[in-house]
């Protein structure tokens, strides 16, 4: 009997034979957002806004193809809220701006979606939100002023705040809701990614500081739009900290995993791993390649972003290069785990 290929009609897919098909990379239709986080724009803190390629240094395109090329569908863009707003509340950095607007482009040229992620641990410079409350204010502007430069929701997603560590997780919960609400009133239709207070540890989700968990806090985000998802970070290491070179065993992630899934789907949330990641010895491959694994359920898991790839990281053990000839072997693992190649629902084959 001649072969057909059953494609749901809700999974983003192009048949084009029997037994293959390409995914659609669009920020708002993939299934999955699987990809790496590229680390660079972020660099040198302590020196702000800094000097381009002495101080920080943005994606090339040749890294950006390595990626697309592993079947990566996202990159997660960290860079500096003093870096793309010189003053609070000010106008957009016109250079910061088009080295962003670069990197957007040639990602989707390559159908490869963008978060864009202020990096900032709820700091403006030496100054925290907590203890200059006229910065959250800017905070909202800076993202209205991001969004009406990034309108279209296919290209990117809005990753308000990486780990707001220096704001407590009520106040943190108050002002991403409240910067929702206002690019929601302005029209904005993309993705939002709200990380989740403190360090946005997974393992950390239901303990409680400055009052209140991350479970209390975030079980009641709801979005007009439904494009709202939770993002939280787990390093394997024995500190969850992504600084200690040897991990937990595999099976010490299932009860971390597993409850903060329950809770998603009683509390009707989803959540994206934004940063993880493990040095190249023998177990903690093992710990990547079942962490992965339980993070395969779309309904709970939009995705993930390695932490991470970028040409500046030296000998960090957790890196990943975009050396075709000498690939750093956590590649060999994320490749089977990226959603062009393990998509939730494939083709059904009737024969």
């Amino acid at each position: 009997m001649k072969r057909l290929i059953k494609v749901l009609a809700s999974l983003p897919l192009v048949c084009t034979a029997a037994t293959s098909f390409t995914v659609n990379a669009s920020c708002l239709d993939a299934e999955r957002l699987t990809g790496v986080n590229t680390a660079g724009a972020e660099f040198n803190s302590k020196n702000l806004p800094g000097t381009i390629f002495k101080d920080y240094v943005y994606p090339t395109q040749k890294e950006i193809n390595y990626i697309a090329d592993q079947g990566a569908n996202v990159i997660r863009l960290p860079f500096r809220w003093e870096r793309i707003q010189l003053q609070p509340s000010g106008p957009l950095n016109k250079d910061e701006l088009k080295r962003i607007r670069s990197t957007v482009a040639h990602a989707k040229s390559r159908d490869v979606c963008v978060i864009l992620d202020v990096h900032n641990y709820a700091k403006y410079g030496n100054d925290t939100l907590e203890e200059k409350p006229a910065l959250q204010d800017a905070f909202v502007d800076l993202w209205l002023r991001l969004a009406r430069e990034f309108p279209d929701p296919n290209d990117t997603i809005f990753g308000l705040m990486n780990e707001p560590t220096h704001l407590p997780i009520p106040a943190w919960a108050t002002l991403a809701k409240r910067t929702l609400a206002e690019l929601r009133k302005a029209d904005a239709k993309n993705v939002v990614f709200i990380g989740g207070g403190h360090w946005s540890g997974l393992h950390d989700w239901f303990t409680s500081r400055g009052g209140q968990s991350n479970a209390n806090a975030f079980a009641d985000v709801r979005d007009p739009l439904n494009r709202t998802v939770l993002e939280a970070h787990q390093y394997a290491d024995e500190w969850y900290a992504g600084s200690g070179k040897e991990c937990h065993e595999a099976e010490h992630f299932n009860r971390i995993f597993q409850r903060t899934a329950d809770w998603a789907r009683e509390n009707k949330q989803t959540f994206f791993i934004g940063e993880f990641g493990v040095p190249q010895n023998e177990n903690c491959l093992k710990t990547l390649d079942h962490m992965l694994s339980l993070m395969t359920d779309a309904d709970v898991w939009k995705g993930w972003t390695y932490w991470a790839t970028g040409a500046w990281w030296g000998n960090y053990p957790l890196a990943l290069n975009t050396n075709a000839a000498t690939p750093s072997p956590q590649w060999k693992i994320l490749k089977r785990y990226f959603f062009e190649n393990n998509p939730p629902n494939p083709p059904e084959i009737i024969e």
